[in-house]
This record gives C-alpha cells, structure tokens and sequence, in this order.
C-alpha cells in the first residue's frame, strides 16, 4: 500500500496491490482524495472488497453479488434486481460491515418499510414487502454459501408481507369486453389487449411476438421468447422458465383479429416484432382505456389472471390451464388460482351418498 500526496495540486493519491479471493492479484490506482485520511478508508475497503473479508462493508458486498448474478441471469432479471436492491434495499445497510449485520438490524429495516405511506397514504402492498424482503434474503444466503457468513441474519429477524394478495383483481367477461370496446378506434391497442385475454400471455412474451409465431392454419400461437427494453436497448431473451415456451391454440375470432392487423403493417417481415412497443406503451393504452371506458381499473399482468379466471369458469382443469398459461408446475396454478374454483363439497357428499347401499 502506498499514500502520496502531489505536491502541485495538493490531492493524496492511493496505489495499492492485493490478491482478490480468486487468487488473482490486482493492482489499483485511485486519485483525487482531498484528505490523507480517505485515501486510507478507501484502501481499506477496497481491500476488504478484493480479499471477500467479511468485514467488507454491505454496500460492497452487493457490489461482488450483482457481478456474479450477471453471469447467471438474464440481463432483465439483473436488472429488476439491482433496482430493487439499490432503491429499497442499499440505503439502509450500505455501510454497515457484512458481518455485523444482526436481525436486530433487519427488523428495523422491515418496520422502516411496513410504515412507510405514500403521498396518498397509501403502504406498500404486501405481496411487494415479501418480494423485497425475499431478496434480502437471498442476498445473506449468498453470503453464507459462498463467503463464510456464520448465520443469515434475515432468519432469526422473520419475514413481512405476504405471498399471496388478499384479493386478486381481474376482469370479467363483461368488464373486459366494456375495456376492449373504448379501445376499438386504435387498432394496435384492441389488437394487444384481445391477445393478451384470450391467451393469457405475459407481457414480455407479448411484445416479442413474430408473425412467423403466428400459424392461422393451425389457429396456434407460439410463444418462444421474451422482450425487454433495458436503457436504451431491445433485449430478446428466452422466455421466464422452460415450460414458458409453448404453442397455445387460439379462437377464430382472435384469428380474425390479428390477420386483420396484420394486413395494415406495411412491409411487415415474418420475423419482424408484431407490437414494436414498450412496456410503457401497454401501461398508457390500459389507463386510457380504463378512463374511457370506465372499465375497473387493474394491472396490465392483471390481463393474464382475467384469463385464467375466464378458464376456470369455463370449467377446465388446473392442468389444462397450467400448460396454457406456461407454470413450470401445476402447483403454482393451483396456488394462484384456487380461490376461484367453486367449493365442490356438498358435491361430493351427494355423490357419496348415491353410491352407498
């Protein structure tokens, strides 16, 4: 380690070589500290960073995890993660060191969240406090699996929130079909709003739609990729799970609607984006239509439950739906989606009763 000071401008510079906790050996260089004193501060956690001590400070930490996850996840996933964690997550623990973190510490920080209001009065949904809470979870176990934490300090500190929301918001038959009339003098819109209800697609796989995925012989729809838009970049990406790629048969009267919007895209190739919008643009689309119409206003995801609700009244099976909608289990349908399906009970106590002797 090495702290100078220039003696033209007055600033101390730090140079420093450390072996990282991949045995490599690094060789850093940083200028411009105004004082002796942050030179020093700053080789010390750059030290602590490199060598993966545990004394590294959270912020760093999360520093060293967002890199690693980025040779695992999809860009889209890295990203929704690192903007959860640096919004709702970093500021709190950022300079407390790794290994000083108690569930004392993680308690405060749920109760910060579970009090916050916004400007409406309005608290965090429950279902968005366990998803965060979630990661920081996962970020502790990392921690322990890779860099010797003793304990997960998350565990003893118990969760908040919860997994499932207390009312799940769809439309009905009538109140999509009240939406979907307002939306009738823009083309584009009633085109991704029929198509997202009568499939129960997810957004990003909407948006990544190819003509070429469009098969009107066979009245399917193929759904093999996912888009997002990251900065300023489009990003095809596979799609959420395996189980997320599948051919989805569709009704004539979707057909008929795609073909029709098909037929207005001007030089329109097969493998060009059917809907070259965002997924700001499904946002706007659904808030005027709302507004127009009337219409209760729900999420755009809230499209992909509306359907699965249509199915389960319709009568088919978690299974059925499970495979339409791309769960990678069937549990997860039945998780999501059990509260819908009628008590069948007294049913089955008559049909017990017509088989006795």
């Amino acid at each position: 380690m090495s702290v100078t000071k220039d003696g033209d401008t007055g600033r101390w510079m730090s140079q420093i070589r450390v072996t990282d906790w991949t045995g490599k050996t690094i060789h850093k260089k940083k200028r411009g500290f105004a004082t002796k004193k942050e030179a020093l501060q700053w080789e010390r956690d750059f030290i602590s960073q490199s060598t993966g001590s545990l004394g590294m400070t959270f912020g760093d930490f999360i520093a060293l995890y967002v890199k690693d996850m980025e040779h695992r996840l999809k860009p889209s996933t890295v990203a929704s993660k690192k903007w959860l964690i640096d919004l709702k997550v970093t500021p709190f623990f950022k300079k407390i060191p790794l290994n000083e973190i108690k569930p004392t510490h993680v308690r405060q920080w749920q109760n910060s969240l579970t009090s916050y209001r916004d400007e409406n009065g309005k608290p965090y949904a429950q279902t968005y406090l366990k998803c965060i809470n979630n990661q920081l979870t996962a970020i502790f176990n990392y921690a322990v699996k890779y860099y010797g934490l003793k304990e997960n300090p998350c565990h003893k500190a118990g969760s908040m929130g919860k997994k499932k929301a207390d009312e799940m918001l769809f439309w009905t038959k009538d109140e999509f079909q009240t939406f979907i009339e307002s939306m009738k003098d823009r083309p584009a819109s009633y085109t991704v709003f029929m198509t997202m209800y009568y499939t129960g697609i997810r957004e990003g796989e909407l948006l990544a739609l190819t003509p070429s995925d469009i098969d009107f012989e066979k009245k399917t729809l193929t759904v093999n990729k996912s888009y997002q838009r990251l900065g300023r970049e489009d990003i095809i990406t596979t799609p959420k799970t395996p189980k997320s790629i599948r051919t989805i048969p569709i009704p004539d009267g979707l057909c008929n609607c795609l073909q029709e919007y098909m037929s207005h895209c001007y030089g329109l190739q097969k493998d060009d984006r059917l809907f070259p919008y965002t997924k700001s643009f499904l946002y706007h689309e659904m808030e005027y239509g709302c507004k127009v119409s009337g219409a209760k206003r729900i999420r755009v995801h809230d499209i992909r439950h509306s359907h699965a609700s249509l199915l389960v009244e319709m009568g088919f099976s978690p299974l059925l739906i499970a495979e339409r909608l791309g769960h990678e289990k069937v549990q997860t349908t039945m998780d999501t989606y059990s509260h819908l399906y009628p008590n069948k009970q007294v049913e089955v106590a008559r049909q017990l009763d017509g088989i006795m002797p």
